[in-house]
């Protein structure tokens, strides 16, 4: 089956609702049972699922006693092969993407290389979680290199590795950006570690309450809801040329000008924040015909060198970038809030299409060591021609203070004193807030209205500090209506 096709046909499957159970069955009947590439399946607890024929040969299991048995009991009875089986815990333990390792095994008194490809699955609306075994045994193969001896045999093994590396990248490109599966695939031996020096565009985006969201819903609306917003930005991410590293919960790390060379990446990031932005309406829409809450997201976006490359160890590694602008990166989107995006000094210095500047903002951020003016991008000209419109939501003035009491949050702890202020003004999501305590730029604040309403300080005006909601309780309507009547 080409690659192109086998894709579609999967990702047809996938739209219908495609259960479990009937994708095993498709592998199994239209690309594994077919392959001598050794693959065995497994859940969560180390029971195989599945065992194609080849690995009963490769492996030398019985048949009719290995489906429904733990891989533990399995090779229980063979230290020799701890190699094996420790690399398939490896993957259990860690949830981490792909692992790849080359290990002896012995079977019948003969010692086996096999290469071994594990990847963890993680619990889904279709799928429930485990392991991916794909082996391949290499003894025959390096027997022939050595020897360079019987061309058709080595025909027929590279086509075999040919089969190989579609299957990992229809499999493994489910969780992995295809750039990066592409080159693991192409390297001779396997990923390695290290990394290059490399001027690039780091994104990172983060959805704003969304931790007090996840408290308040179903765990399965809730995982439904953030699929679809991951899906939708990892979309537009991939069609400007970005690489996704990973999701961080609800955030996403993503780079531009990586895969080869551009002098474009830094305008690329910053077009694929705005179109970003734009498709929250999309998202939100899908959300409110699931009675779903809305959205808010907020972008950061940073341009220097970094270190690009796969980071860990050689039993465990990962596609990453290291590098103070990274961490820079995460002090800009901190600073947002919802429906915004912020650039650094060097971003906007390296996108040579206009830029259109909502307000410019200086900050202090921790670890930077001077004041950053970061700008607040609302759209790119030629030959991007992108924007977002600005959302105008000002604070009605209440005919009466409404007395509150708040928390100063902390990064991510709530400190334990309580101050005490007025709202003066509300809207859709902002407030007034008069207060005797003095407040800076970006402090971020627990108010005590009908739950948690989460804000972050926007600018001091008259005394007045104007807030931007980050996170409303639900109950907060029905505390405004019941205070604005007493006001």
């Amino acid at each position: 089956m080409p690659a192109d096709d086998g894709e579609n046909v999967m990702n047809n499957n996938q739209s219908k609702g495609i259960s479990g159970s009937e994708a095993l069955e498709y592998l199994k009947l239209n690309v594994i049972s077919h392959l001598t590439e050794g693959i065995l399946v497994t859940d969560a607890t180390g029971t195989i699922l599945y065992a194609n024929h080849s690995s009963y040969d490769i492996l030398n299991l019985p048949p009719d006693n290995t489906v429904g048995q733990k891989l533990a009991s399995v090779f229980f009875d063979s230290p020799e092969n701890d190699a094996f089986f420790q690399t398939v815990l490896d993957a259990l333990y860690s949830k981490d993407g792909l692992s790849e390792s080359l290990v002896p095994f012995y079977t019948e008194g003969k010692k086996k290389l096999i290469r071994m490809y594990v990847t963890y699955y993680p619990r889904t609306e279709r799928f429930k979680e485990g392991l991916i075994l794909v082996f391949t045994d290499l003894s025959e193969l390096m027997e022939l290199r050595d020897a360079a001896q019987d061309m058709a045999k080595i025909s027929r093994l590279n086509r075999q590795l040919t089969m190989r590396n579609e299957l990992l990248q229809k499999t493994f490109g489910m969780f992995l950006s295809d750039e990066i599966v592409r080159d693991m695939l192409d390297k001779q031996g396997g990923p390695v570690l290290g990394g290059i020096k490399k001027n690039i565009t780091i994104m990172m985006s983060d959805l704003r309450g969304f931790t007090a969201l996840s408290e308040q819903m179903e765990a399965e609306d809730l995982i439904s809801m953030l699929n679809h917003y991951l899906g939708v930005m990892t979309e537009i991410i991939q069609k400007r040329g970005g690489i996704i590293i990973e999701f961080i919960g609800d955030g996403i790390m993503a780079i531009f000008g990586a895969s080869g060379s551009s002098d474009s990446h830094a305008a690329d990031g910053v077009c694929a924040a705005i179109e970003m932005q734009a498709a929250m309406s999309r998202v939100n829409q899908w959300n409110a015909r699931r009675d779903y809450p809305r959205l808010e997201m907020g972008i950061g976006v940073n341009t220097g060198d970094v270190i690009v490359g796969n980071v860990g160890s050689k039993k465990r590694m990962k596609y990453g970038v290291v590098g103070s602008h990274v961490n820079k990166c995460g002090r800009i989107e901190s600073y947002t809030i919802g429906g915004q995006i912020l650039i650094s000094p060097d971003t906007r210095d390296a996108v040579s299409s206009p830029l259109k500047i909502e307000r410019e903002l200086i900050v202090s951020p921790k670890g930077v060591g001077q004041d950053v003016t970061l700008s607040h991008v609302t759209g790119i000209g030629e030959p991007y021609n992108v924007s977002i419109k600005t959302r105008n939501d000002t604070p009605k003035r209440l005919s009466g203070p409404i007395p509150v009491c708040f928390h100063i949050i902390n990064g991510k702890h709530t400190e334990d004193e309580i101050h005490f202020g007025g709202l003066t003004a509300l809207g859709r999501g902002t407030a007034l807030l008069r207060s005797e305590l003095p407040l800076n730029d970006y402090d971020n604040l627990r108010i005590e209205a009908g739950g948690h309403l989460l804000c972050k300080v926007i600018n001091n005006a008259d005394g007045e500090y104007l807030l931007q909601f980050t996170s409303i309780p639900s109950a907060y309507n029905e505390w405004v209506r019941s205070h604005t009547k007493k006001t």
